[in-house]
């Protein structure tokens, strides 16, 4: 097959083990920066043009792999889309990817399918600022930027006052966000399901440094090979697939009245995972691809 890797960056540790497995199982493989492609939109001949060196080249893959950054969804969702119209496969679709960025939508969705989660709220109103401290169960509390990856965009309000200040300041910059219950017994730690498919295929614990609440590898957090309870398998796959997602990363956390979700990540990064647990993540994907290609490219199984 011939592969496509949509990532700005071909250094990456996740974009290169994706091409150097494709390549050890036989595939052509190639690095596309979705920011370098523009598209012409067409009913007769939807295609996707590459302006790397030289002339235009009009791009022809049997599946690409969407390695989308967050500060370029709604351009690479575009470009994603317009390869899905044109009958390329893609492991992730462009509409699974834009609900899960969204996380009052992915909330939302999680929700209607009884998926577990933190108590969240939103609101709008200035007015509502009691209201949401006290629907979560009060402080601390964590405040959450919509649109916010590797926890940027996550602060901690440890006591009423310093979350009604952080409300209100928010609001002021006129930023979307949620406020979530913040999980006292978790004590920092958190676990990484990485889903293909319909398989929890590894999972690892992460846990933040001392004096961190946030447990992202990129801030200092250590991670080692956690194995999971049948639940949390159960609610990690299920997470992914109400999201529409064939490849996810589901952050869970173990709770009093059991495990919740914390996000569902449609690009999930592949350098701590593999590390460790010594799994071969990248050949996983690339061998579900082979499979799952042959069902051809409209297999959207969430909703939304």
């Amino acid at each position: 097959m011939k592969i496509g890797v949509l990532s700005r960056n071909g250094k990456l540790y996740s974009t290169r083990r994706l091409v150097e497995a494709a390549k050890e199982r036989g595939h052509e493989a190639r690095v596309i920066d979705v920011l370098k492609c523009y598209m012409n939109i067409t009913a007769n001949n939807p295609t996707v043009f590459y302006k790397g060196i030289g002339d235009p080249e009009a791009l022809e893959f049997d599946a690409v792999i969407p390695r989308i950054g967050a500060s370029v969804t709604m351009y690479g969702s575009a470009v994603l889309r317009q390869f899905e119209v044109g009958g390329t496969y893609s492991v992730n679709e462009s509409i699974a990817i834009t609900r899960s960025r969204d996380k009052l939508r992915a909330h939302q969705l999680l929700a209607r399918r009884g998926i577990g989660q933190p108590i969240t709220s939103y609101a709008h109103s200035a007015d509502a600022t009691t209201d949401l401290i006290n629907s979560v169960g009060g402080a601390p509390l964590l405040v959450k930027v919509l649109r916010s990856t590797q926890g940027n965009g996550v602060v901690l309000a440890e006591t009423r006052k310093a979350a009604e200040s952080l409300i209100t300041a928010f609001r002021g910059l006129e930023a979307d966000f949620l406020v979530q219950e913040f999980i006292k017994e978790a004590s920092g730690t958190d676990i990484r399901c990485f889903v293909v498919g319909d398989k929890v295929v590894a999972a690892m614990q992460r846990t933040a440094m001392p004096g961190e609440y946030r447990s992202n590898l990129h801030r200092g957090g250590s991670a080692k090979v956690v194995k999971l309870r049948p639940d949390e398998r159960k609610l990690a796959t299920k997470a992914a697939q109400v999201m529409g997602l064939d490849v996810a990363g589901v952050d869970i956390i173990r709770s009093n009245h059991g495990p919740l979700v914390l996000e569902v990540n449609s690009s999930p990064g592949l350098e701590g995972i593999e590390k460790a647990t010594g799994m071969d993540i990248a050949g996983a994907i690339i061998e579900y691809i082979e499979k799952d290609c042959l069902r051809g490219p409209n297999k959207m199984r969430g909703k939304g």
